[in-house]
């Protein structure tokens, strides 16, 4: 897996090439002079940030999770306000907000940071909020098989901000919840008061 700083998606790494061409014959055929100063490293500076949000693809969401920790802690745990960034597979344009996520051990738990690093694994790739937080949900309750899980995305969409119906400041939540949290009112009540604090 990659470090912290090094996430980088090796597809893109190998394509640089060809990725380059490509931006700069988009450029070309939205009616840009590819040739001005201001373009010259335009492809190349467009390559290397596909490599960095792109990242998600070189990773395997259920590795993230890592080496897990025998506990019998088996209270509701939160980690919340997990900024991402994401692109929209729909039209390319970023989305972005904060995830953020609760579960009850049965036994075994994982390293916080973790549970950030997961959230990047799958959100660093072309992707739609809805998807995203059931598979942050689906990983959790596969590796750490907790009694219950919840999580809570919300996200800015550009494609709806800035073209389209143009409204920004609007927010999407989307809510993904597994085992206790599904039948256990009071438990999904506990969560989202806790999301305020």
């Amino acid at each position: 897996m990659a470090g912290k700083k090094d996430y980088v998606n090796s597809a893109v790494s190998r394509n640089r090439e060809q990725i380059e061409l490509h931006v700069k014959e988009i450029l070309k055929l939205v009616g840009e002079d590819v040739e001005r100063e201001g373009l010259l490293e335009t492809p190349a500076r467009v390559t290397r940030m596909y490599e960095e949000i792109f990242s998600g693809y070189e990773v395997d969401p259920r590795e993230v999770l890592g080496v897990t920790f025998d506990e019998q802690h088996e209270e509701l745990v939160i980690v919340k306000d997990i900024v991402y960034y994401s692109q929209c597979e729909h039209h390319m344009a970023p989305f972005f907000g904060k995830a953020h996520i609760g579960y009850i051990p049965s036994g075994k738990i994982a390293g916080l940071s973790k549970l950030a690093r997961l959230v990047d694994a799958v959100t660093r790739r072309l992707q739609v909020q809805e998807r995203i937080t059931s598979q942050i949900a689906d990983i959790m309750d596969e590796v750490l098989q907790p009694h219950g899980v919840m999580v809570v995305v919300e996200g800015e969409h550009m494609c709806m901000c800035a073209r389209g119906v143009k409204k920004p400041g609007s927010t999407t939540v989307t809510s993904a919840v597994r085992g206790e949290f599904r039948s256990n009112s009071t438990l999904r009540s506990e969560f989202l008061s806790l999301l305020k604090t």
